[in-house]
């Protein structure tokens, strides 16, 4: 990948000229996002099929992750092209408004998937902590689903400048597709960007945080209730809370680091070359596992779903059994 900022750039823009040996790129991201491809989209599927058939029984919790779930899905259809483009050196024959809702989709998903796991935590937060509270105790599936929308609305409008920014670009005779900007527009995309990760991660992660904690705090309280019903409860709590952390901790938390750090770099006159590669290496090297939310967000449905963890338990029962059976 070539970074070339010259004085015919806009005006503003850091005046290097680098070209950036970027081939773990085709190594490590067709392989990465096809397994996201292949875990992801069979997984969305099931729980998408799987709230849908229990709809009668709709809690806000499951309006809530069928919203997660829809917004993967979306993702994980647009992962083909991107593993064609990485596969073929980073070419992108697909036009450019293709390459600018691919780079939209990826951030609405992300973003969407942070809002959406950070009203799951809330929702946990008050069934646990508040469960008297008026707008818990009242509000049904009709105020999840209008939380829901707003959700959609803020995420459509935060995201949709990566869709004005993202272009495409000639490099070395070949068409690329820019993943936060072109070069010349890299001044102008810093402070967008940092707003992005501030209002689309850095906030709800705090909620989350706050959340978790008064949610500990709660459980670990002597007085808390200690029937089955209330085990069944803090259990599925715990569960949530270690699905939820691992899918921070291996998909949002080093990508907006290294995104916030190279944001920074690109954006300052005079870095060397050797240090903006490496901090763009580092960025694009945790982009592809911000897509694993993709797949983790399966995952916490899983653990949180008591019928579906049991059928789960006795399908892989009987499928043991006739194995055994067989093999006697």
């Amino acid at each position: 990948m070539e970074w070339r900022n010259g004085t015919s750039q806009a005006p503003g823009s850091p005046p290097t000229t680098c070209v950036f040996r970027e081939n773990f790129k085709r190594l490590l991201l067709p392989p990465v996002y096809s397994l996201v491809l292949a875990a992801g989209l069979p997984l969305n599927i099931c729980v998408i099929a799987q709230i849908c058939m229990s709809r009668r029984t709709l809690t806000r919790t499951a309006v809530y992750t069928l919203n997660l779930a829809l917004a993967d899905l979306l993702y994980a259809c647009s992962l083909p092209l991107l593993i064609y483009n990485y596969a073929q050196g980073d070419h992108w024959p697909f036009g450019d408004l293709t390459c600018r809702l691919v780079r939209f989709l990826f951030y609405a998903n992300l973003h969407g998937s942070i809002l959406f796991l950070t009203c799951i935590s809330f929702q946990r937060y008050l069934g646990i902590c508040h469960p008297l509270a008026p707008w818990h105790k009242h509000g049904g599936r009709r105020a999840a689903w209008l939380v829901c929308g707003i959700v959609w609305l803020v995420v459509t409008t935060l995201c949709l400048p990566t869709a004005f920014f993202a272009a495409t670009g000639i490099q070395r005779n070949r068409t690329v597709c820019y993943d936060l900007s072109p070069p010349a527009l890299a001044t102008q995309y810093l402070p967008y960007g940092m707003a992005l990760t501030v209002i689309g991660f850095l906030l709800p992660f705090v909620a989350l945080l706050v959340c978790y904690f008064c949610l500990a705090r709660r459980l670990c309280r002597q007085d808390c209730p200690t029937g089955p019903v209330a085990q069944e409860r803090r259990g599925k709590a715990a569960r949530m809370a270690v699905v939820v952390a691992a899918a921070f901790a291996i998909s949002f938390l080093p990508f907006h680091i290294t995104k916030t750090a190279y944001l920074a770099v690109r954006s300052t006159p005079g870095v060397p070359c050797p240090i903006m590669e490496a901090f763009a290496a580092a960025y694009k090297g945790t982009r592809p596992f911000a897509s694993a939310n993709s797949v983790l967000d399966p995952i916490l449905f899983y653990f949180t779903q008591k019928k579906l963890r049991r059928q789960s338990h006795e399908l892989l029962q009987k499928l043991t059994t006739k194995w055994q059976r067989q093999g006697h």
